[in-house]
């Protein structure tokens, strides 16, 4: 518990650090990649905040070994109430009631999914150590191609001239898919860190997707996420990539690792409900922001 709160304060502080960076950064762009890293590799800032995603990483590995999929999802989205606050105080960012209300119901659906678990006694949740890698190839594979294609598929709709400003959503649902592959990615690592002999744990670790999976979103996610942050607001496109890698994660992880659903009528409606729910939101929330308003009448702009 203590270290899925820590991770939280690492991941809610480590974007912030990374979004004021990018504010004070020329546009960066997923179709020049090395500029985009050149540039955020000469801001101080920007380094500050990747380090603290890094530490949150490592704070993440430790949940994994210790508490069950969905239990860590759980905990890990209500660090969104921390990145709201962040934003608000230190980014200026202002959310419109539409969103806080549908942020309020992302954590109550996801409120839902904590109290399903049960992590001791009779019926407790299990916890999954490994996953049969055909499994996970088949789960992960198509993510990474819709999570890309949905990325790309934004990025050409927002290059349209009178296309109205894009809250995020669609980037934070593309992100969000690669940090839910390469969440269940280190899933699978914490597992092999528990094997006995560091050589053995290593050499099976290569052996394995995981690693490979992780390089794949790592870098994927590094572009996308900079991206996506530099021309959208972190309070909504971070709470809606969190949500998309907390589902993601905690549904398709929770089946493929071998932790079973509740057999308690009561539990398994809390947690079918939650996920529902937050899709449902999901798919709700604003597309677009305002349009800005014409400095000069309409009327007048149609005047020889």
């Amino acid at each position: 518990m203590a270290a899925a709160l820590l991770a939280n304060v690492l991941y809610s502080g480590g974007f912030v650090l990374e979004k004021r960076a990018l504010a004070g950064l020329p546009e960066v762009s997923i179709r020049r990649p090395a500029r985009l890293v050149r540039l955020v590799l000469g801001s101080p800032l920007w380094i500050g905040g990747s380090l603290a995603l890094a530490a949150g990483f490592a704070a993440q590995l430790a949940v994994y070994r210790t508490l069950p999929i969905a239990a860590a999802q759980g905990i890990f989205v209500s660090g969104l109430v921390l990145l709201v606050l962040l934003s608000s105080r230190l980014l200026g960012e202002e959310t419109s009631g539409r969103e806080r209300y549908a942020l309020g119901a992302i954590l109550l659906a996801l409120l839902m999914v904590v109290l399903s678990l049960r992590e001791s006694g009779a019926g407790a949740d299990t916890v999954g150590r490994d996953a049969p890698y055909p499994v996970i190839l088949l789960v992960c594979v198509p993510a990474l191609a819709a999570g890309v294609w949905l990325y790309s598929s934004a990025e050409r709709n927002a290059r349209h001239r009178h296309r109205l400003p894009t809250t995020g959503v669609e980037y934070g649902v593309a992100v969000g898919l690669l940090y839910g592959v390469s969440s269940l990615a280190i899933k699978g690592v914490s597992s092999h860190l528990t094997t006995s002999g560091a050589g053995g744990a290593v050499l099976g670790l290569l052996r394995s997707p995981y690693p490979y999976l992780l390089l794949f979103t790592g870098v994927f996610g590094l572009v996308m996420s900079q991206a996506a942050l530099q021309r959208c607001r972190a309070s909504l496109i971070v709470p809606v990539c969190t949500t998309v890698t907390c589902l993601f994660t905690a549904v398709l992880g929770t089946l493929s690792f071998g932790e079973q659903l509740p057999d308690e009528p009561l539990r398994l409606a809390l947690r079918v409900t939650g996920t529902v729910l937050a899709v449902a939101v999901l798919l709700a929330m604003p597309k677009h922001d305002t349009a800005p308003q014409s400095p000069v009448p309409a009327k007048e702009l149609t005047r020889p």
